[in-house]
């Protein structure tokens, strides 16, 4: 493509994850495109979502933790859009026959019940907008080769937005102390990582905030009713058929997830 532009870019990404086909980085061929930019191709490409149907039901953070934040050189969380399509039903196999490249990471989700509008937002005010926690999983899948990216990159791409699927346990913020809930990442049955809360920017309304803060500077407020998936606990690992993974949280349950056969 000789001209790239926001829409170009957009219909590119989006083209991408319809035809399970992974591309170099747009930057490789658009060095130009800067974060700013990127949240427009975002943005346009959650257009052409809604447009084939889907809507809109929440957001996702990512690079909450700040070694991550430290090693793309930002200093809060990444946001991305959440729709309807990439709810998966609990029990339900992931569709690898849908996916490219698909990694599974536990998450800590929130279920907004008032709205919440920055600036100024505090972790205190964005918890107090939280109606329940639940355990979650999150399922990425890149549309770039091998998960390599620039930051502008991974922004247009929907911070590689793919699916989710939440534990059955619903719990009020206040029965929780989320900086201690622990979790266990287990692949085959076996423990291959494990976090608390903490892990995301030191406590989960903390990334809450600055996604509220961050999304206010766009003129987009949360609302209620919407899912927030607070970012990843622990490196994600890959999905595979028939590879089992479970998400086991110290209060909030536990989630489990395997790649269809």
């Amino acid at each position: 493509m000789s001209t790239w532009n926001v829409e170009s870019a957009a219909r590119t990404l989006f083209d991408a994850e319809a035809s399970r086909a992974a591309r170099g980085p747009l930057t490789d061929d658009w060095p130009e495109l800067d974060l700013a930019t990127a949240y427009e191709v975002q943005d346009a490409l959650l257009a052409k979502k809604i447009a084939a149907g889907e809507q809109l039901v929440g957001i996702k953070l990512g690079l909450t933790s700040r070694a991550k934040q430290e090693r793309m050189g930002i200093g809060s969380p990444l946001t991305a859009w959440l729709t309807d399509a990439m709810v998966l039903e609990a029990g339900k196999p992931i569709p690898l026959g849908e996916l490219i490249h698909p990694r599974v990471e536990p998450e800590i989700v929130f279920v907004l019940g008032e709205r919440l509008s920055g600036p100024g937002v505090t972790a205190a005010k964005a918890m107090s907008a939280v109606k329940s926690v639940y355990a979650g999983i999150e399922v990425i899948d890149s549309r770039y080769l091998d998960f390599e990216f620039t930051l502008p990159d991974v922004v247009a791409d929907n911070a590689s937005a793919s699916r989710f699927v939440l534990g059955g346990k619903e719990f009020a913020p206040a029965d929780l102390d989320l900086v201690l809930e622990a979790c266990l990442l287990q692949v085959g049955g076996e423990v291959v990582d494990s976090a608390t809360g903490a892990a995301v920017q030191g406590h989960p309304a903390e990334a809450l905030a600055l996604a509220a803060n961050s999304l206010a500077g766009r003129g987009i407020a949360l609302e209620p009713g919407w899912f927030v998936l607070t970012g990843g606990l622990t490196d994600a690992v890959a999905a595979e058929p028939g590879r089992q993974i479970v998400a086991e949280f110290t209060h909030l349950g536990s989630v489990t997830v395997a790649g269809a056969h």
